[in-house]
């Protein structure tokens, strides 16, 4: 843990806004919040190019679903 907290970018706090719009819909789609934060841990590679190709929350969820 870290002992003083760190400032991050905006461009970084808005990836986390979008990951977090992800969760909710892997978890209306079926998921547990725990399944849905686990796969986007473990596909954090793959959601991080979902982002930056300027996919909506939604649409990778439903890829991540499919």
């Amino acid at each position: 843990m870290m002992a003083k907290k760190e400032e991050l970018d905006e461009e970084t706090l808005a990836f986390i806004q979008w990951c977090i719009e992800v969760e909710r819909f892997l978890v209306a789609g079926g998921a547990t919040v725990k399944e849905a934060q686990d796969h986007i841990e473990e596909q954090a590679e793959w959601f991080t190019d979902q982002y930056y190709n300027d996919l909506t929350p939604e649409e990778a969820a439903k890829e991540a679903l499919a």
